[in-house]
């Protein structure tokens, strides 16, 4: 049954093969069932189609086209499921873009919805049900209508010399970095004393680069500019990305689930519809990505060893020698190289085993300095849990494995604990966040992947703006 309507005509249709109707209800339901699929578009529901297409802006989808090809009926319906389509599941095909992409995504019979908003005469109500609800989604709607409105951006808004700024030094392009700053929120108006970078800017400044993903020195060199310099039609781009990738998720997910948003890398995890705990992880770097998956977490494996893929094995190990496999407590077993349980153990003390065919997992590192960095992408693909150990314990009781999960640890072994539920987990990737007072901030694009996003949406100029963030270690 549709996610996005439920007909009246298949709802008594279900109850009807239970015999649970009188001969008079069944009637009334054939009835109203003749009257859906025979519905058709008049002057009132063919204005509502061409008004809702007029503004989809809205929905950042300004850069599509959806031509109702002649006056019949047919045009109209076939324009009209187009546009639904692009509201209820995106304008994109999202598995087209990317090498992999099984996150869940909506379902629904968008043309027995169509038709019971014929019948209804609320086309434009029916339009207006298909796109996400919530407020992150209406306020990225609502910046992104005001950005489109702002003129076209002539040139950078701050000359960049390839000199860096420093705290307390003096600069001629200081005032034009406080009107930025004043632009984009983070300086009041007028903040600014001459050419020198005060206390008060250098503030601003550490604000934006921790908004931005970026170390928080508050030194003005090249990425810091590309943040000022952004233009408005490219956070626009960007907003208008993030609300398509919005549309490809189901509407209604896991209540208890984990989510993994690559591009800030960062753990949420949800349980009974709550919000329950937020960690920093590390993701794949930009050559080795953590690709967008939707896989079931089903079992935590204490003191797990690690085989090394062949990848990491040929690249990074092959010329290290036997004193290198001993001092990280690696051994050869049946032509892989095995690494026993441990401290040292890349995969750390705990693996979170999930469901996929693309050896992708949660994991726990001895790495750990690598959570403290702003820069977290720096993995072969797999996901670093902050304090995985916590977590593990986290799940364990909520679960009711405990007493299995803290036996299986004091093992030393590697040992399985198998969920008596599997958690679903979803990878995402968005590069738009939301501030304290709930205004969007667009940030870092890590991967370079909201270009053919925008691409796709008929947009032209980039979309991203990416930081580099450094190599990745031998771990996973």
């Amino acid at each position: 049954m549709s996610k996005y309507w439920v007909g009246t005509a298949s709802a008594l249709a279900l109850l009807a093969g239970c015999n649970v109707q009188d001969q008079p209800a069944q009637n009334a339901a054939t009835s109203n069932a003749e009257a859906s699929q025979n519905a058709s578009w008049d002057g009132k529901t063919t204005d509502q189609l061409r008004k809702a297409i007029a503004n989809r802006a809205a929905h950042g989808l300004d850069g599509k086209q959806f031509a109702i090809a002649g006056d019949g009926q047919e045009a109209l319906t076939q324009a009209a499921l187009a546009y639904a389509a692009a509201l209820a599941r995106g304008a994109t095909d999202p598995t087209k873009l990317y090498d992999v992409y099984t996150v869940p995504r909506p379902e629904g019979d968008l043309r027995a919805g169509l038709q019971q908003a014929l019948a209804n005469k609320d086309v434009a109500g029916w339009l207006n049900s298909l796109a996400p609800q919530d407020a992150n989604y209406r306020r990225l709607s609502q910046v992104y209508l005001e950005l489109r409105k702002q003129p076209a951006q002539a040139q950078p808004a701050v000359a960049d010399t390839g000199d860096a700024i420093k705290p307390g030094s003096t600069d001629p392009r200081v005032p034009h970095i406080a009107r930025q700053l004043a632009a984009l929120d983070y300086l009041d108006a007028g903040a600014a004393q001459g050419d020198r970078y005060t206390p008060a800017m250098v503030a601003a400044v550490k604000k934006m680069q921790s908004d931005y993903g970026m170390e928080s020195d508050g030194v003005i060199g090249a990425e810091a500019l590309a943040i000022l310099n952004q233009s408005d039609d490219m956070r626009a781009r960007a907003i208008a990305v993030n609300m398509e990738r919005l549309r490809w998720l189901e509407r209604s997910p896991p209540q208890t689930r984990i989510d993994v948003n690559v591009a800030a890398a960062r753990l949420s995890y949800w349980r009974d519809g709550k919000l329950v705990n937020s960690r920093r992880v590390v993701v794949g770097e930009p050559d080795t990505e953590t690709p967008q998956l939707g896989s079931p977490m089903f079992r935590l494996v204490a003191n797990p060893t690690w085989t090394v893929p062949r990848s990491i094995q040929e690249k990074e190990i092959a010329n290290k020698g036997p004193g290198y496999l001993k001092a990280n407590n690696m051994v050869w077993k049946d032509g892989w190289i095995v690494q026993e349980p441990g401290p040292k153990n890349s995969l750390g003390l705990v693996k979170f085993d999930m469901q996929n065919e693309h050896a992708i997992y949660l994991h726990d590192t001895p790495a750990k300095p690598l959570f403290a960095m702003v820069q977290r992408a720096r993995s072969h693909g797999c996901v670093r849990v902050e304090d995985a150990l916590g977590f593990a314990q986290m799940l364990a009781e909520q679960e009711g494995v405990v007493d299995e999960w803290n036996k299986a640890r004091a093992t030393g072994k590697e040992t399985f604990v198998k969920l008596p539920r599997q958690i679903p987990v979803r990878m995402l990737y968005q590069t738009v966040l939301f501030d304290d007072s709930g205004a969007p901030i667009v940030r870092n694009d890590p991967y370079g992947w909201n270009d053919r996003v925008s691409e796709a949406l008929g947009f032209k100029g980039p979309a991203s703006m990416r930081v580099k963030t450094g190599a990745a270690d031998v771990g996973p």
